[in-house]
């Protein structure tokens, strides 16, 4: 290896933007989410960070199909977890076990830039990665960027036990703790059981994040996005952290007293919040 390749390498592995990737994969390991190989995080790389990083980069060996159609990403890069990869590993070996991918101009196939040096290939669940991001630039102008799909133990354990809908999932867990809808006022959807990492699953994600940033798949997982690394780490730990509160108060009996309806109302009041009525009645 050249010494300025050499440079080069180490400018996009010190570089900020893959500093906060590895801090979210391992503060949620640490938190539990993550076993194994499971979870997977995207982060769409802003042009000039992809820029400030280009000579670390190399040439599209190889297009692989994405599994999806995404026109409105052609050209965008973007940072994900590896197929098989443990989350663990990303801040040891980031190189191993992260690639740096680029979007084809019909946003029907990706090519690796950067990363899985000792071979792989990106997320399983990339189609669903990417649909949601497609999605989520349209609809906030840009500003999304990060998908985030992890483990959390007490959130898995509720879809065994509540309604897989969208109204019983959000009440129950917005009664947990009066600052859980102003975290996520929108509410949270429910995909009922699917195999994941296809078009089936991709497309029913997507649809629900039309209309909201946190999204459960039944048995498996939950779905969040943000703008950033903090907003996304925070949405997944707030609900969880609710989901947890949850389950020790069914394991307690069940509710004995809970926040009234016309308390979420003057918590909206009162917070500036546009809270979710048709989850509310």
């Amino acid at each position: 290896m050249r010494p300025e390749q050499e440079e080069d390498d180490m400018e996009i592995k010190n570089a900020e933007f893959m500093e906060r990737f590895q801090r979210l994969t391992a503060d949620a390991f640490q938190k539990g989410w993550h076993e194994r190989n499971g979870g997977n995080l995207t982060y769409r790389v802003p042009a000039e960070e992809v820029e400030a990083v280009k000579g670390s980069l190399h040439e599209v060996r190889a297009w692989q199909p994405i599994g999806n159609t995404v026109p409105g990403l052609a050209g965008e890069y973007f940072l994900v977890t590896g197929s098989g990869k443990y989350m663990r590993n990303v801040e040891l070996a980031p190189e191993e076990n992260v690639a740096l991918i680029q979007v084809d101009a019909a946003g029907e196939n990706y090519g690796i830039v950067w990363g899985l040096v000792g071979g792989g290939r990106p997320t399983s669940e990339l189609p669903t990665h990417l649909a949601a991001h497609e999605l989520k630039k349209e609809m906030t102008n840009g500003t999304n960027r990060i998908i985030y799909h992890a483990h959390p133990t007490n959130l898995i354990a509720l879809t065994f036990v509540l309604p897989l809908e969208d109204k019983a999932f959000t009440r129950e867990l917005w009664e947990m703790a009066t600052e859980d809808p102003v975290i996520f006022p929108e509410g949270i959807g429910v995909v009922p059981w699917m195999v994941p990492g296809g078009k089936e699953i991709a497309d029913a994600s997507v649809k629900l994040m039309e209309k909201y940033r946190v999204v459960v798949w039944a048995h498996h997982g939950l779905f969040v996005c943000g703008d950033d690394f903090d907003e996304a780490f925070g949405l997944m730990d707030t609900v969880e952290k609710a989901a947890t509160i949850c389950v020790k108060v069914l394991s307690m009996g069940g509710k004995k007293q809970t926040i009234p309806r016309e308390g979420f109302v003057q918590l909206a009041k009162d917070f500036h919040i546009a809270l979710n009525m048709d989850l509310l009645d």
